[in-house]
């Protein structure tokens, strides 16, 4: 009688780590990171050694040091006698203020500009395509320069608006002033301020945070959640008798009524800028350099977005429109119902390669005076103390923790909206 058995084990060899198939694509990777490794570790040891030998070896003590240089657009308080440290801190807040509002701005007319460009209007069509072919062909840099050009030269100074007959006057109601020196518009101020929290102390990375603008950010989530709440039960009773109830109106109080209450309770107010010697005081003072620089790289990036845009909705099947129109609704219904949100799936992954690159490109700030991280940390904190690499590196490492947080946030956006398959 014969018994089948298994075969026999085949005992492990060192050699089967090159001639196994199961093991050899993990052999060449972990070789490969070793010797990867055994490269970067001998580059690293061969600049420490040579900084050495030069009396300059990595340090970065030069932090701690006074500035000794003003930085004329800021979000945080600051001075000359300020630490390179917090001079670094102010130019990278002026980085990702820049990086915001170009973001948002690019978006809102790249997203215009492309709709516009399928328009069945030939000659907006046409302007549309001129927009898109002019402004991505040029380098941003250009942009930047001439429309700090363009502001400098085309507004009037501080001095044409005094006088009695003054050829040139405030805006809305005498509140905003558009010169050639920056834009003044009204400041938000509270005569009963709950005041400030003070954090970090008095070091170099210390900051305000208002509890007045802590208050509002609250009542606004809150009255937010409270929106979501009234819309979902909108979506139930739709689900259940097929009819949606109204409810703007009920939103619209939920979001202004206790907004409004907290701003009387902290006594809003608004604080106008005005003509005082020979320059504008008080409100907010925009400078051209950030304004040049934000409108710059907005329209540039506008112009790849608005492509983006129109190749994701030509993407989207010609039926759904005509299914759509079928159904009775309008044509800026059915771009803004049902094209759009099929778009979205293909507009965002390359969208997200726009934002980084605009964050990138305001680098650049520097040609126009605008002092961001590379015109503080990479730029007069560099030259003045001589670490060129210590700056460098850290300026690579907060471009680069930048992207992966824009990359981080859009990804998971990404993923909310693509189709999921049953």
């Amino acid at each position: 009688m014969t018994t089948i058995s298994d075969p026999p084990k085949q005992q492990f060899r060192l050699s089967m780590l090159l001639y196994d198939t199961r093991y050899r694509s993990a052999t060449i990777q972990v070789l490969a990171m070793f010797f990867f490794m055994l490269l970067a570790a001998w580059l690293i040891s061969n600049t420490v050694q040579n900084l050495a030998n030069l009396g300059k070896p990595i340090s970065f003590g030069f932090f701690s040091d006074p500035s000794s240089y003003d930085i004329n657009q800021r979000l945080l308080e600051y001075t000359s006698r300020d630490s390179h440290l917090r001079a670094a801190l102010i130019g990278l807040l002026n980085t990702l203020v820049v990086a915001v509002l170009g973001c948002i701005t690019a978006t809102v007319i790249g997203v215009l500009v492309g709709v516009l460009r399928l328009s069945n209007n030939w000659l907006v069509a046409r302007i549309m395509t001129f927009y898109v072919e002019m402004f991505r062909n040029i380098p941003v840099l250009l942009w930047i320069v001439f429309a700090m050009a363009i502001l400098i030269e085309s507004l009037p100074s501080p001095r044409d608006f005094r006088g009695d007959t003054p050829s040139a006057t405030m805006d809305l109601f005498d509140t905003v002033a558009v010169t050639n020196r920056g834009v003044y518009i009204p400041e938000p101020l509270f005569s009963r301020s709950l005041g400030d929290v003070h954090l970090l102390g008095d070091s170099s990375l210390r900051f305000d945070v208002s509890l007045d603008l802590i208050a509002i950010l609250v009542v606004l989530g809150c009255s937010i959640y409270a929106m979501r709440k009234v819309s979902a039960r909108a979506n139930r009773i739709q689900e259940q008798t097929g009819e949606r109830p109204t409810i703007w109106y009920i939103e619209l109080g939920i979001l202004c009524v206790p907004m409004l209450i907290l701003l009387v309770i902290l006594g809003f107010h608004l604080g106008y800028p005005a003509l005082k010697g020979f320059n504008f005081s008080g409100g907010i003072h925009l400078r051209n350099s950030l304004i040049a620089l934000w409108l710059a790289l907005s329209l540039y990036t506008a112009a790849f977005i608005a492509e983006i845009v129109r190749g994701g909705i030509l993407a989207v099947s010609k039926g759904q429109s005509e299914a759509a129109a079928a159904l009775g609704l309008r044509p800026g219904k059915i771009m803004r119902l049902v094209i759009l949100p099929q778009a979205l799936r293909m507009i965002i992954p390359p969208m997200i390669s726009n934002y980084l690159n605009l964050t990138k490109n305001s680098s650049l700030a520097i040609a126009v005076g605008y002092m961001d991280i590379t015109g503080t940390l990479g730029g007069i904190t560099m030259n003045q103390t001589g670490r060129e690499l210590e700056c460098v590196l850290l300026l690579m490492l907060v471009y680069l923790t930048i992207s992966l947080c824009i990359s981080g946030v859009m990804n998971w956006y990404n993923k909310r909206v693509k189709l999921v398959e049953r």
